[in-house]
């Protein structure tokens, strides 16, 4: 498979993997068995490079109800494992492979394809971003493992993943953050829009304790990103506005990881005002390419 028909490939997203390749995979043909089907659970083990790390317990349970109910729905992705002959390694859906377990199955169906370990975890990447199921560190992570050990372009990912170049560049700068913030990020603490704010702080890990504290909106982080530390104006620049609803936090947040770009919405009883916070020219330009196509 050549880099190029593989990247134009992956931009279409896992359903397009799945479309065209669509021989079973050489080594489960050698075993005489169907690629596509049942196989026993203890058969198929998660790929060790998989970017998402975390899955919530609460989540694992109400998906683990949900296939005891109606079982598993959407077939698991695999591939031959390359140590273990007659075993699979999970391409895409670990979380329903481990709610299967938690639910009591013997066995899982599965979707058999015969790619490499590129192929794989970009693969694994994609999905998970697309399913926006990775926290930002974990997205920011497989972004640098594609880059490193395939040397993507931020470009390159860009046009792969569906996402602006300016978002992959936000999210790998998330990378220069010390750990304790990463940490939040992981926990949910923090969310990519405060974490970008400090990646230029002075002391960005006193700023993040202190948008926690305070519980601190994105623009208020900016401000205080942007003051030398300790400047005893600082609270009084940033007070509070009028506090907003968790709706409206929310979609704040959703708009902004999207675009890649800080969103903040300013609702009054008639009508309000939505601002685009942006750093560069890049950036307004690749959002008014994105709205000319919506539109």
């Amino acid at each position: 498979m050549s880099e190029d028909l593989s990247r134009k490939r992956l931009g279409r997203g896992l359903a397009a993997l799945i479309g065209e390749i669509d021989r079973p995979a050489a080594a489960v043909e050698k075993q005489g068995m169907n690629a596509d089907g049942n196989v026993p659970i203890e058969f198929v083990s998660p790929n060790p490079k998989n970017p998402r790390r975390h899955f919530g317990d609460a989540e694992l349970t109400d998906l683990a109800q949900s296939i005891r109910e109606h079982g598993v729905v959407q077939p698991v992705v695999a591939r031959p494992s390359p140590t273990q002959p007659g075993r699979y390694e999970i391409i895409a859906g670990e979380r329903r492979w481990r709610a299967a377990q938690r639910a009591g199955l013997s066995e899982i169906p599965i979707i058999v394809r015969d790619v490499n370990d590129r192929t794989a975890l970009e693969l694994a990447i994609i999905e998970n971003v697309q399913r926006t199921d990775l926290n930002p560190i974990e997205e920011s992570l497989g972004y640098q493992q594609l880059i490193n050990d395939h040397g993507y372009t931020q470009a390159d990912l860009g046009q792969v993943i569906g996402k602006s170049r300016s978002h992959v560049a936000n999210t790998l700068r998330l990378l220069k953050l010390p750990e304790v913030i990463r940490d939040m990020l992981v926990d949910g603490a923090l969310s990519a829009g405060h974490a970008r704010t400090l990646v230029t702080a002075e002391d960005p890990a006193g700023l993040a304790k202190r948008i926690v504290e305070e519980g601190l909106s994105v623009r208020q982080a900016e401000a205080l990103a942007q003051m030398p530390a300790g400047a005893p104006t600082v609270k009084r620049q940033v007070a509070a506005p009028a506090e907003k609803d968790a709706d409206m936090l929310a979609l704040e947040k959703l708009m902004t990881d999207t675009i890649g770009m800080v969103v903040t919405i300013e609702h009054k009883e008639r009508g309000g005002a939505l601002r685009v916070a942006y750093r560069t020219l890049d950036q307004l330009d690749e959002l008014c390419r994105r709205l000319k196509q919506e539109r």
